[in-house]
């Protein structure tokens, strides 16, 4: 029996009928060199075996009576591989467009709490005779980092490796562990509680000291990150949600973002940042609906730090805020202007402190937090006020090395996560190999068309290349740079 963090906890407790905290991670494989070839039995056993190797996998909540303290994970005791697998034969000729209809209908249903919180559905007739696995995983179970540790802990770097690492039971029938008594769960919340009230006078003067050094930050810096709500401007995708998401892919050349960023001198997030403000200037425009003002985006921030050891589960994020200056026509200007306000997001946000989030929501109580999400989504509370923020958008590094798992290659891997009430787009950037693979989830009945808003992500690129003269011709030269 593990307590759940207070991080990990808050996803459970967000979630309502129309917000969905799940993640969203799409896996395309090759397998043409999976010895005997793909079926989904095999898939089902290669998955069995290396189930050893996913910890979280096996874990289901189970909530604290009364709701005293926050739920705490057990190993299930009835875990049945079989209630997390299923597949789906996508009707032919079958392209990218279907893939991303059938991942929109598995992100559209909420994952049930009475098993652990995930689910594979294989996704069968896709071009090349590629095979699709979309994993939907709760939020509550692993961020982005743990996510990819997962993912590197099941993945071989040739297609002939060695056997993977011996199931420790010697394979035997998985047996899990008893539920917790009710009275052993009441015990350890009370003792944790009280322990836990000890550390407030501590965080409350720290939190305080914080507060204040980013207010002298704000009155003597030229640039300073916007305030989530108090600079937030309306958009229509800003709006409250119902249970039905669309979601959208596209795939963008790693060279030429970097190129960007080494003409520009900036940062590759600084870029892909660029590349969300340009299509939405270019989506708002056409809907004649462009603010005056930036759109405000959060971006998680993993709070790992370089010696700490690999995750395989849970959460360790924070978010900063900045801006994406989607008032401005030119391309070099929103670049300049974005790497401007993040460098200061950054600086905010490590005035703040990394862990000031995590150390907070330790403090969340069950009961009120879940019954007041619930009230905000039913009464549709989010139509009354302006957003907090008005996207996210993520950028995670993948690996650069080709993967393989049980013979078949790794093609293109997309992630993504939730979308929530008044905060109505998600989309996230993974790179793998040379290329960086970028997803996009929303509410199906405020945003259905994500796939003109990737489109206008590529364009965005293709706009940013030739203002800075990055692009390449057809003889491989680089076109004359911009003027200055």
């Amino acid at each position: 029996m593990e307590r759940m963090t207070g991080m990990d906890a808050g996803f459970l407790y967000m979630e309502t009928p129309t917000i969905h905290m799940h993640t969203i991670k799409a896996a395309i494989i090759d397998p043409a060199t999976v010895p005997g070839g793909y079926t989904f039995e095999r898939f089902r056993e290669v998955l069995g075996e290396r189930l050893h190797l996913l910890p979280p996998f096996r874990r289901r909540v189970v909530e604290v009576p009364l709701g005293l303290h926050h739920p705490v994970w057990v190993d299930d005791p009835d875990f049945d591989l079989d209630r997390h697998i299923r597949r789906v034969v996508l009707d032919r000729p079958a392209g990218r467009r279907e893939m991303d209809r059938a991942i929109a209908a598995v992100a559209s249903t909420p994952l049930p709490r009475d098993r652990p919180l995930w689910e594979i559905v294989v996704l069968e007739g896709m071009p090349d005779g590629h095979i699709g696995f979309v994993a939907k995983l709760h939020h509550a179970l692993a961020d982005g980092v743990a996510a990819a540790e997962l993912l590197a802990n099941v993945m071989d770097l040739e297609p002939d490796p060695p056997d993977p690492p011996v199931d420790p039971s010697g394979g035997a029938d998985w047996q899990g562990e008893p539920l917790p008594a009710r009275r052993q769960l009441l015990w350890a919340a009370v003792s944790e509680v009280l322990h836990g009230l000890a550390r407030i006078p501590a965080l409350l003067w720290r939190t305080l000291q914080s507060l204040l050094r980013v207010g002298r930050r704000r009155r003597h810096a030229d640039v300073s990150p916007p305030l989530p709500v108090l600079d937030t401007p309306n958009v229509s995708f800003s709006t409250s949600l119902t249970p039905r998401r669309s979601f959208a892919t596209t795939t963008l050349s790693l060279d030429a973002i970097r190129a960007v960023k080494a003409a520009a001198g900036v940062t590759v997030n600084d870029v892909l940042l660029t590349l969300v403000a340009g299509a939405l200037r270019a989506y708002l425009l056409d809907r004649d609906e462009l603010p005056g003002v930036p759109l405000v985006a959060g971006v998680p921030v993993s709070t790992d730090r370089p010696d700490e050891v690999r995750r395989l589960g849970g959460n360790k994020v924070s978010n900063l805020f900045t801006a994406l200056p989607t008032h401005l026509d030119d391309p070099v200007d929103r670049l300049a202007a974005v790497h401007e306000v993040t460098v200061a997001a950054k600086e905010v946000h490590n005035l703040l402190g990394v862990d000031m989030l995590a150390d907070w929501v330790e403090f969340t109580p069950p009961r009120p937090y879940a019954y007041l999400a619930r009230q905000y989504s039913r009464l549709r509370l989010a139509d009354r006020h302006r957003p907090p923020i008005n996207v996210v958008v993520s950028n995670v590094p993948g690996p650069r090395e080709p993967l393989y798992i049980a013979g078949a290659r790794l093609e293109s891997i997309y992630s993504v996560g939730p979308v929530l009430e008044n905060i109505g787009l998600n989309v996230t950037a993974w790179s793998y190999l040379d290329q960086v693979h970028v997803s996009a989830i929303a509410c199906r009945d405020v945003l259905p068309d994500l796939g003109a808003l990737l489109t206008a992500v590529e364009a965005a690129l293709v706009e940013l290349q030739e203002a800075l003269g990055t692009a390449t011709t057809a003889s491989g030269a680089a076109p004359a740079p911009r003027p200055a």
